[in-house]
Formats: structure tokens, sequence, C-alpha cells
């Protein structure tokens, strides 16, 4: 990715897909070129979480809200410490931000940050060509980046594709660290990042638990060295099927029995320590407003989602696997995608969706609940030898 500064207004710009359909619009943030994984997300609000959630490294984002940077941006809605998006698509950016929070708008960040993006196209014909086409390689192309078609063309399909790609290594923390309890710690829970947000860690701290973070290359040593009465798996850019390490990191906790709650990707690598496949989804779910069915009990959530790939796991039985029965503890209502898995032997479980609702709803608050339960009602002795 090239780029130089700000450009929005009247500095043309070309959205170039891999299939060959181009729109035409204005810059938007910085000025250059890029390239991505093109995904749209459905909602309506929190743009700024959206775009520092680590889960989007290598992708380009089409909001389908047309209004987007009305609120501006502020110092206190970052997920992660930069925006992780590879380019930003928008219909009609908002000229002036209105809100007491924001310090700056949307358009000086993305500048700012280096982000790419375009404004001014038919973002709804460009969703709705996603959706019958699926998400596909795609190139931001704005000032003196903007070329003959074919060429620009020629370089969208020159980028790497989101299948087979390993990406978690290139979010996640380098270093340890540890978000203190709020309060009276009551747990430690070792947390791998494949790609946390920051909402994460504080919602396990808000219910008494520190939480130790470790980077993606972390050990089955490095896990339990913090002596953990839980172990979490994080949300995580890229292509499961490539997280081999994770899945032996996983394995590795299920054999000891402690208990284990895993998240977005924590969830796919549940599904392949299993030994469920992965799959990849047409143009997969994202945004805040996704309606899921916990089929433990009935209720249907709202819930907030960012993945392209999904776990291959029978909806219709309790599978056998080598850590004993697993059955599909969620479900997506839109397209019965898997969305949870649990473990009846061991305690264990995990959801494809990100509860900490940022941004999003909090109906799904709750599975934070349900992993210290876990944690209170398993005795720890024996599972940190």
């Amino acid at each position: 990715m090239t780029t130089s500064t700000r450009g929005t207004g009247r500095v043309p710009a070309v959205l170039v897909l891999e299939d060959g359909r181009i729109f035409r619009g204005r810059a938007y943030g910085a000025v250059g070129e890029t390239f991505g994984e093109a995904v749209f997300s459905t909602g309506m609000t929190g743009y700024q979480e959206t775009l520092t959630d680590p889960s989007y490294h290598r992708q380009v984002v089409v909001m389908t809200a047309p209004h987007v940077g009305n609120t501006g941006v502020n110092d206190e809605d970052m997920e992660s410490r930069r925006i992780w998006v590879s380019g930003y698509v928008v219909r009609d950016p908002a000229r002036v931000p209105s809100n007491w929070r924001s310090t700056r708008t949307l358009d000086e960040e993305l500048a700012a940050q280096g982000v790419v993006g375009i404004c001014g196209i038919d973002t709804r014909a460009l969703t709705r060509h996603l959706r019958e086409r699926g998400a596909m390689r795609v190139g931001i192309f704005s000032g003196d980046a903007v070329a003959d078609e074919a060429s620009m063309l020629a370089e969208v399909r020159k980028a790497p594709e989101m299948s087979g790609a390993d990406l978690s290594a290139e979010v996640a923390t380098t270093e340890p660290y540890v978000v203190p309890a709020v309060g009276e710690k009551r747990f430690t829970v070792a947390a791998v990042d494949l790609g946390i947000k920051g909402m994460t860690p504080h919602r396990m701290a808000e219910r008494g638990i520190e939480v130790h973070v470790l980077p993606a290359t972390a050990t089955v040593e490095d896990v339990y060295a913090v002596d953990p009465d839980g172990v979490f798996f994080s949300n995580g850019p890229g292509d499961p099927s490539t997280a081999d390490h994770a899945v032996s990191v996983m394995r590795a906790v299920l054999e000891r029995g402690t208990p284990l709650f895993g998240i977005c990707f924590g969830n796919q690598i549940l599904g392949r320590a299993l030994g469920f496949g992965t799959y990849k989804l047409k143009y997969g779910h994202r945004g805040i407003n996704q309606p899921v069915q916990d089929r433990t009990t009935g209720k249907v959530e709202v819930t907030a989602h960012n993945h392209g790939f999904a776990v291959d796991a029978p909806l219709d039985k309790v599978s056998d696997t080598p850590y004993g029965r697993a059955e599909v503890s969620h479900v997506c209502l839109n397209d019965n995608v898997v969305e949870g898995l649990q473990l009846l032997d061991r305690p264990a479980f995990s959801v494809q969706y990100h509860p900490e609702a940022a941004a999003g709803p909090h109906d799904a608050a709750y599975l934070f609940d349900r992993f210290t339960s876990l944690m209170s009602s398993v005795p720890m002795e024996g599972q940190r030898a």
C-alpha cells in the first residue's frame, strides 16, 4: 500500500474489483493505492470500533449505511492501537462531525494513519454485487495512483487472497501484558491474543478476572505459567486452516480440563481442535445486527460479527470428539451457519461472534458470566500440572 496526504473532496478515486467491476468516486482519507478483500459491514454505528478491530486486517470494508462519520473520532473508543482495515468505502461522508466526545474527523484519522478510502460511490450497488458474487480482492486507487483500467485490474489480481492467509501474529501483541481485575480479584485467565479487541479483557475484568494477554505465539508452558483458572482464545483475522499452533495449544488445554472460552477465531480454533473442518463463507457475516439463537436456551440474540470463515459441524446431532461429546450451541438464523460450540464432557465452549459489544448490542454479554460460572464450578486441582 502506498499513501500520501489527505484528499477528501475533489481528488478522483477508483475502486476496482477482481472480477472487473469498477466504481468511480472521490478520495476519502489518505490518497494513494491499497489492496485487500472487499467485504461489507451492515452496522449503522460503531465505525471507529470496526476500523480498529484487528479482525479486519487486510480487508477493505464497505459500509452499507449511507452516512458515515457523523460522530467523528475520539481517543476512548479505539479497540486496539491502530486502524487495521486496508481500505474504507463510504457513500456519503459527514461534512462536519457532531458529538461532544469527538476530537477530530474520521477523514482526518484515516489520513493520519495512511488508510486509503473512497467516497461518493453507490455502496448499495457494490454490496449487492458482493452478495451475488462473494467477497473478492479489491483495489482502491486515488490521485497519481489512478491508471488505465487494465493496469489497475492487473494489480488487484496480483494481491494475495484471504484463503490461506496466516495473519494472527501480524496483529497480536508481541509482549505479554496484564489487565487487572476491577474490584476484588476472583479468577486469573490466560488470554491468547489472536487479534484481541480491547473491550474483551475489560469485560472480563469487570467480573473480577485478572487477564494475562499472551502473544499468538504463546506456548502451553506460557499459558500455564500464569497459573490460570481459565484460558481464553480471542478473535482475529485470517484463515483458520493455517492456525496449527493455536490448535495445538488449545488441544493441550482441553487435555488438562481447564475451563476454556473462545470467540470468533477462537471458535474456529475449537472447531479444528475437536476435529471439525472449516470453510470460507461466500461473503461472511459483518456488522452489529446479526440474529443468533442460543440453542441451549432458545433465546434469540442480536449480535456483532466479523467472520469470513465458519466451522463445519453437524447441526442435528451430538458429535463424538477426542475430548468427549460436542454439540452446536448457537446458530445464525439468517443462514444456519454454526455460531457456537460446546463440549458436554469438558468445561469448554465458544461462539463465533463478539459478545464484548464494541461496537454492538449487549445481548450476548451473558457469555462472560457463563465463563466465570464455568471457572467457579470446575475444581482446579491437577489442571495446571
